[in-house]
């Protein structure tokens, strides 16, 4: 064999197989590949969405945990107030059966001022002083005390 056919014989087959690869194999090649490049824009707009998502949904959460902040203290400030409210209320009871104790107090010491301011007359006058004729009397002096 001749090395120039053999040469020539090759360089045919290379451009028949060229040839055959542009025109068969190489628009396959080019579908697969613009596929992936289309699958993988697609992959990147996808993680670009989520972190967009990601970066709202932070924002939104960092906004909701303001929220029960804000709203947390104003509760607070709703309770400390009320019970303030709550501790004057009890104060002015306090006052209030403090008040009435004390007039319960005095009409007692009242009737026992009366009582022995009676007991005391009786053992000086030596007699027996009748209440019921005198009930005007002692009533002025309860008064008086």
């Amino acid at each position: 064999m001749n090395i120039n056919f053999t040469l020539f014989a090759q360089a045919i087959v290379f451009a028949a197989f060229i040839g055959f690869t542009v025109k068969f194999i190489w628009p396959h090649m080019l579908r697969v590949i613009e596929q992936r490049q289309k699958t993988i824009a697609d992959g990147l707009a996808a993680a670009e969405q989520g972190k967009r998502s990601l970066e709202v949904s932070t924002r939104q959460a960092e906004q909701s945990v303001k929220q029960g902040r804000d709203r947390f203290a104003e509760l607070v400030a709703q309770a400390e107030k009320r019970a303030v409210q709550v501790i004057e209320e009890a104060k002015a009871a306090a006052k209030a059966e403090i008040q009435q104790e004390v007039s319960r107090a005095r009409e007692q010491l009242r009737e026992q001022v009366a009582a022995l301011a009676i007991a005391g007359a009786e053992k000086i006058l030596r007699r027996e002083v009748d209440a019921k004729a005198h009930a005007d009397l002692l009533d002025g002096i309860k008064r008086q005390l």
